[in-house]
Order: structure tokens, then C-alpha cells, then sequence
């Protein structure tokens, strides 16, 4: 018979990963497959099977088809043998410790004193068209009680035409990398989005891919994953010598690693370790999942520094075995969870996104000079204008015809449809405002709604930089149905530093505010369709304040508020303050205050637009200090309250988070009880359980009454952890959050108010509840109980179940 070729590739059948180095037997010949179970086998006679082992799974017996020439064999666990695994041996074992060992000296960003060096980078999505059927496809679509309707569909006939003339998108950029043993800086030179006519400065912050490979956690596309090559690494992942091979004519070890869990999705690879310094020469890292990420790493040997100088970096991203939504990029790619999708075999499936990096004019150990060191990516105005002339010098001996189409065909179809306009809308959108002209109209202030004002109708506006960008007029008027009063306030402010964003502010306004609640000045506002938390507060104070201060970020990594304000104050409620025998129903406060916001771990990117924090991470650290001034401006009282909260989330591969919110806050003197803790409580004072259901808040005590317990100091923690969406069918996939909260407090003043009744919390607060979030068009249930020395004796009171709601804008 005609000897025919085939290839294979040997995988797990649940996970769909390689399994690497699986034993094939045929024809009495045995070998092994590669460090992809990649496979070639010459058939001599189809009678013959093909046998595949390997340790932990049943073997597998298959016979070739004439005419079949690629082959996908699927082994299956076997649960009662013990799971396969490559035991590290002795010499093996010897060369990563070495390798760990050599890390700082072979690691340029700790073994060289100093380097710069340009880098281009392109992202393309794409398809090859060959791989895509011109076939118009005959669908059904199912119908109730009817039968099914019949249609001719022509998505992969066009796709497949679309394809032949154009990349689907693509973004290129070129940076200056900048480091030395103090500090590192990325300046953008050029930069250019198809559909842009400015770039998205979010997405250039972007970290696709570890700059270095001895980097932990590494990271590849957003994804954060051991190191094999750290110290936690060897607990994780097992190695298995294969040989060694010849890379700028040194000699390497070609060592192949993967998880101990073989059937799980973690990071596994090759790695090209020298010799005799022990640093990686090349490597290939794969990712086998929701997405399937293959990495390559290419490395220069710079013999003078005794060095391996990163050379290219390329990765291509495809579609993988995903049956959760999951955004890669910032969310500007999505692979959809569709199941009817991933049935029906589109052609959209074959779209892979391939990255490239390459870096050139490599300068090492010369003196670098790092301007504006403060923010780690700068973008200046002129990266924005770059001829095409400058972009020409990046290409390749091969002209890719589909490249310089790609920018026609979408930018006309960016200005057709203002693909840009909307981007820059959903930015102000989602701060809370909404461009009109020269003014920002203030989406928080239209409509509100309290059990003291009922319906609050209003109109809040800021000036925009198409009036100035020097100074702006924020204002706002509002009316409330059922008090049947007027509340307004306008704020005028000037730009004195724009590098440093500092401005400097007066405000006037009368308006009433949430009795003993603490506002950190210096947390950013984002919008809500609506806040649920006031809707329930009936107990509020009347203040006419007169306010002057000045709000900065010229501290790294910091934003500062330090203020001066005059406040006239009315409680709205029954309420008499005591206070060296004298007695206040309205009492006066001026106060300076003095905040900071510090994210010490986030980074900043500076942009023609201002400060962007790109790369939010935890924790982060809130701290207010408030001092009252005695005998200035008709202050009736002395007193001091510091504050502080820390925030820190933490997310899982998995796509589950954990958060932990710690706040505390101390109040030293003579305090009135508006200005005192009472610890975000949210639930009503109705006797069944049915009445007291409303919105859940977002950090809010479900169980704990409005004006139950008041403090002048007090702790709280908050531990939430998040799991992932549930798929029930019918666009219901609840997202479930368990949810711990518990506070102490204690107030040694109590005799000093009178008119309101109140308890206070020594003895502690705890309660525990489930969310079930998103279950339908966002809205969901909560359900918490009230445990511990502040349980009450009815069980029903104990109780709290609310309605949640999360808005997701999509921008």
C-alpha cells in the first residue's frame, strides 16, 4: 500500500489540553509525542491501530482512514489510577534552582545598571481566509408549536470575502523603554488606533504581556500566572529534561514544564536555559482555555554585558474552550459565551488576535536620563501626529496589502458611524455627565428620591474646556417635592498647575445632608443610575455652607484636598445639643480639613487629557483629618475627627475576587450627633420583613436600622468574595457574592443629646448574607441575617432581604 503521512495531536477530553509527550505505538514502532502532543505517523497499512498511553488515563486505540490526514485523539482520566505526573529528577531539578539563583544577574532590569530602547508594537485581529468555508450554510431556526423556518445563511461566505481584503482591526505603537536601578519610564513616540483619530489612552496602559520573563507574577494578556522559574513555581509545576540545542552558538538546556494538575488550564511551556550562566535563551509559554494564548520570547546574547537581551516577543490568541463571557484587553476583545455559537462553528471562531513586539536602538549601560519621572507612561501631544512617512520605517520585507486597507476601510466606517464621539461620551458618561455645548450636565442631580424630600427634581451643570480650560463654573438647583424647598449651590474654580491638576475652588450652597456620615473628599465620582441607599433616610440637617479649598495630585500616586468651610447647620429632626450647660438646636461649625488618597501599587499614565490611573491595584488608603476653629467665623463647638478606610480586591484566575474594605474613624471633644458614626446603616424600622424590603447599597449594613447605634469612634470590616456567573439558560446567569460585615464603637459622651434615642456598639455588630446579583437585567436579591451581642430577640428582625441592582455602561 501507499505509504500516506498524518498528523495528530493527543488531548485531554475534558479540558481539551495537550497532553505533552504521550507514548504512541504503531505498527510495533513506539515514540513519543512533542511538548504539544503533536504527532507524525506514516501509514503503511490501515489495518494496523494506533495506540496512545500515558500515565493516569485509559489508553486509547484508534485506526487511520484513508483519505483522513490529521487526527485528534482524546484520552480520558482514569480516576482509579493516580494522576499522571513528570517527577522532577535530580539534574533537572539542579538547573532551575540555578536558574532561580541567577535571576538578578540575568535579569536586565536588575543585573544591568541602566538600558533604553525604542520597542514597536502591533496588534492585529485577524483570520486567515483559507481557513474559512465559502459555503452558504442552510439554518433552522426552532419555532414554537410550529415548524422549524428555514434559511439560507451567508455570515461565513461574507466573512470569508471581508477577510481576503483586510485585517478585522489592528493598532500599532512605538515607545521608549527607559530604566535604571532607581526607577523605569515608558514614553509613547507614536502611537495610532484604525476608527481614531485619537487613541483610546486606556488601552495603550494596557500591560499585554511581561516585559521580562523573570518577572512574578508573570503576566500575558492581563492574565497573572506563576512563574515557572520562582520559588512558588517548583510547588506548582513539574520539569522534564528533553536535550539540549545550539542558540547564537551557545549551548542551552530545552527543558519542558507544566502543571502537576495536568488536566488543569494553568501556564505550560519550554524553556532555553544557557549553560553556563543559567538565563533563558528563548522560551514558549501556552495557555489552554477560555482563549488559547501561544507566547514566543526571543532573546539577543550581548557577549560584552554577558547578557540575554530581549529580541521578540510574538503571542497569538484564538478562541478556546470558553463557556463563561471573557474580555482580554481591557475589554476591547470579547469572546462570547454563546453556547448556540460555539455549536454552530462560525467562521468568527477562526479570528485570533496576534501581538508583536520588537525592540531597536538598544542602548545598555549608558547614562539614562528619565524626565517627569513621577507617571510610568507618558503620552505626549506629538505621538498623536505621526505621518504616515514615520510609520513606513516599521515595515516588513513583505508588504501586508490587508494592513493599509484596514485603516481606510475602518476609520470611514469610525467617521460614518462616530465610533469616536461615542468613546469620548461614555468617558464623560461614566464620571456622571453627559456634554451639552460648553456645559457637562450633571446626570446625578435630574432626579433623586428620600423619605424626607420625596421626589428631588434638579439641574446640575459644569462648564467644559470648550468655554475654557483654565476655569470652570460647576452649579446646580434642586426641589423637593414634599419638603417644598429649594436647594442650590455653584462652585467656580481655576486651574492653577495643569501638569499637577491643581485647582483652586469657592463654593456656596444650601442643602441638606445624611445625618453622622463620612465623605472621603478625595474619592473619585462615578456615576449611578441611582443611589439606593438614600432612599430610605428620613433624618437629615439643613447646612449653608460656605466653603474654600484647593484639590491637587502633585504628590505621586496621591490626590490631596485641603479645605477651610463655614457651616450653618439646622437639624431636620428632634434634637437638642448639650454642651457646658448650654443648649443648641442650630449651632455653627467652621472647620479646615485635610484628605489624601494614596494607591501606592496603581500606575498613572500622563496624557494630553490629564492624569489616567491605567493600572488600578490594591490596596488603596483613604486618611481625613477635620479640626473645628474655635472663636473663628461664630464656631460653637471644638472638636477633631480623623478617618481612615483601605480598600484591597483581589482576583483569581477563575474570574472570582475577593475584597476586604477596612474603615475606622475617631472623634475627640464636644461632637454634635450630625457629625458623629452611624456606620452606613440601611434598613427600615418596620416590624415584618416583607415591608422592610428595599435597594440594597453597595457597602451598606443590610440589617443594622437607620439611627440605631451612633459613635464617636468606631471600626468596621467588610469581607466579600465573588464566584462566577451561574448559567441557568435564558440570559439568567446570577452571580453569587457571600458577604461578611461587623463593626465596634463606642461613644462616651451620650449624655450630651438629647431628642433622639439611640444605642451604641461596645459589644459589637456582625452580620452575613448571600447576594445573588444580575439574575435578570441587572436586578438580583440579597438576603442577610444579624447574628452575635447585637442580635435582637425576634427572629424576623434578625432579617434583611433587599433588591440589588448593577448597571454595566459597557464603557
Amino acid at each position: 500500500m501507499a505509504q500516506t503521512k498524518i498528523k495528530g495531536q493527543v488531548i485531554d477530553f475534558d479540558s481539551k489540553v495537550p497532553i505533552a509527550f504521550a507514548a504512541i505505538t504503531y505498527n510495533n514502532t513506539k515514540f513519543n509525542a512533542d511538548w504539544e502532543g503533536k504527532f507524525t505517523i506514516e501509514i503503511k497499512d490501515y489495518k494496523l491501530p494506533i495506540k496512545v498511553n500515558f500515565k493516569g488515563y485509559y489508553e486509547k486505540i484508534t485506526y487511520p482512514e484513508p483519505k483522513v490526514v490529521t487526527i485528534t485523539i482524546k484520552l480520558v482520566n482514569d480516576l482509579n489510577e493516580k494522576k499522571a505526573e513528570i517527577y522532577t529528577d535530580i539534574e533537572v531539578n539542579n538547573i532551575i534552582k540555578k536558574v532561580i539563583e541567577n535571576r538578578k544577574s540575568n535579569d536586565p532590569e536588575k543585573g544591568l545598571s541602566s538600558f533604553q530602547y525604542k520597542n514597536y508594537e502591533y496588534v492585529q485581529i485577524t483570520a486567515n481566509p483559507d481557513s474559512i468555508s465559502s459555503k452558504i450554510d442552510t439554518i433552522y431556526k426552532k419555532r414554537l408549536l410550529r415548524k422549524p423556518l428555514m434559511k439560507l445563511d451567508s455570515t461565513n461566505y461574507k466573512f470569508k470575502k471581508f477577510s481576503e481584503k483586510q485585517h478585522l482591526y489592528q493598532t500599532e505603537k512605538v515607545n521608549l523603554i527607559q530604566y535604571n536601578q532607581k526607577q523605569s519610564k515608558e514614553t509613547i513616540l507614536a502611537t495610532r488606533m484604525a476608527g481614531f483619530e485619537k487613541p483610546i489612552y486606556e488601552y495603550l496602559g494596557l500591560k499585554l504581556i511581561s516585559y521580562s520573563v523573570y518577572e512574578n507574577p508573570f503576566e500575558i494578556l492581563e492574565i497573572p500566572v506563576q512563574n515557572p522559574i520562582s520559588n512558588f513555581g517548583r510547588r506548582l509545576y513539574n520539569y522534564k529534561l528533553i536535550d539540549t540545542v545550539k542558540i547564537d552558538g551557545r549551548t542551552a538546556y530545552r527543558i519542558y514544564f507544566e502543571p502537576k494538575k495536568l488536566n488543569t488550564n494553568r501556564l505550560r511551556g519550554l524553556l532555553y536555559i544557557d549553560t553556563i550562566n543559567f538565563a533563558i535563551s528563548k522560551a514558549y509559554f501556552r495557555i489552554y482555555g477560555v482563549v488559547n494564548i501561544n507566547a514566543t520570547y526571543t532573546f539577543d546574547y550581548k557577549k560584552e554585558f554577558d547578557i540575554w537581551f530581549p529580541k521578540n516577543r510574538k503571542f497569538r490568541v484564538s478562541k478556546g474552550n470558553n463557556h463563561e463571557d471573557i474580555k482580554i484587553l481591557g475589554g476591547t476583545i470579547k469572546f462570547s459565551s454563546d453556547l448556540e455559537e460555539l455549536e454552530s462553528k462560525n467562521a468568527t471562531d477562526q479570528a485570533y488576535v496576534i501581538i508583536e513586539l520588537t525592540p531597536f536602538d538598544i542602548e545598555i549601560n549608558k547614562t539614562v536620563a528619565i524626565s517627569k519621572p513621577r507617571v510610568k507612561i507618558e503620552v505626549p501631544e506629538i505621538s498623536l501626529k505621526r505621518e504616515n512617512e514615520y510609520w513606513n520605517t516599521f515595515k516588513k520585507d513583505s508588504i501586508d496589502k490587508r494592513k493599509l486597507r484596514t485603516y481606510t476601510s475602518i476609520d470611514s466606517l469610525s467617521l460614518s458611524e462616530k465610533i469616536e464621539h461615542k468613546v469620548f461620551l461614555g468617558r464623560k458618561i461614566i464620571n456622571g455627565y453627559f456634554p451639552v455645548s460648553i456645559f457637562d450636565i450633571d446626570l446625578r442631580s435630574i432626579v433623586k428620591y428620600n423619605n424626607f424630600e420625596g421626589f428631588r427634581l434638579g439641574l446640575g451643570a459644569v462648564t467644559n474646556s470648550k468655554l475654557s480650560g483654565k476655569y470652570k463654573i460647576a452649579f446646580y438647583g434642586a426641589y423637593g417635592l414634599k419638603d417644598d424647598e429649594f436647594k442650590f449651590g455653584i462652585t467656580p474654580s481655576y486651574l492653577l498647575d495643569k501638569h499637577s491638576e491643581t485647582w483652586v475652588s469657592g463654593s456656596y450652597s444650601e442643602d441638606i445632608y445624611e445625618i453622622a456620615q463620612t465623605n472621603f473628599v478625595t474619592d473619585s465620582r462615578r456615576f449611578k443610575i441611582y443611589d439606593p441607599r438614600p432612599i430610605n433616610i428620613s433624618t437629615f440637617y439643613n447646612n449653608k455652607m460656605s466653603a474654600a479649598y484647593i484639590e491637587s495630585k502633585f504628590l505621586p500616586k496621591t490626590s490631596s484636598y485641603f479645605g477651610i468651610s463655614h457651616n450653618q447647620i439646622q437639624p431636620l429632626f428632634d434634637y437638642t445639643f448639650v454642651n457646658d450647660d448650654k443648649l443648641y438646636t442650630n449651632y455653627t461649625i467652621t472647620a479646615v480639613q485635610l484628605a489624601f488618597q494614596w494607591n501606592p501599587f496603581s500606575n498613572y499614565m500622563q496624557t494630553p487629557i490629564g492624569k489616567i490611573e491605567y493600572e488600578k491595584r490594591h490596596p488603596k488608603f483613604s486618611i481625613q483629618y477635620t479640626q473645628t476653629l474655635p472663636n473663628i467665623l461664630g464656631n460653637d463647638f471644638a472638636f477633631s475627627k480623623l478617618d481612615f478606610k483601605t480598600y484591597y480586591e483581589l482576583p483569581y484566575l477563575s474570574g472570582q475576587k475577593s475584597s476586604v474594605l477596612l474603615q475606622t474613624g475617631i472623634a475627640f471633644g464636644d461632637v454634635p450627633i450630625t457629625h458623629l458614626y452611624s456606620i452606613v446603616p440601611n434598613n427600615l424600622n418596620r416590624d415584618a420583613v416583607l415591608q422592610r424590603i428595599t435597594f440594597a447599597g453597595k457597602n451598606s449594613f443590610e440589617t443594622m436600622y437607620f439611627n440605631e447605634f451612633f459613635s464617636n469612634k468606631f471600626t468596621s470590616l467588610q469581607l466579600k468574595h465573588t464566584f462566577n456567573k451561574v448559567r441557568l439558560g435564558y440570559k439568567i446567569n446570577p452571580e453569587f457574592t457571600v458577604v461578611t460585615r461587623m463593626a465596634v464603637g463606642y461613644n462616651n459622651k451620650n449624655n450630651q443629646h438629647l431628642g433622639i434615642a439611640y444605642k451604641t456598639l461596645e459589644d459589637g455588630f456582625i452580620e452575613s448574607g448571600v447576594e445573588c446579583n444580575k439574575i435578570f437585567k441587572g436586578f438580583g436579591l440579597v438576603a442577610f441575617y444579624r447574628y452575635g451581642p447585637n442580635q435582637l430577640p425576634n427572629f424576623d428582625d434578625n432579617i434583611a432581604i433587599k433588591i440589588s441592582y448593577h448597571l454595566d455602561l459597557g464603557f
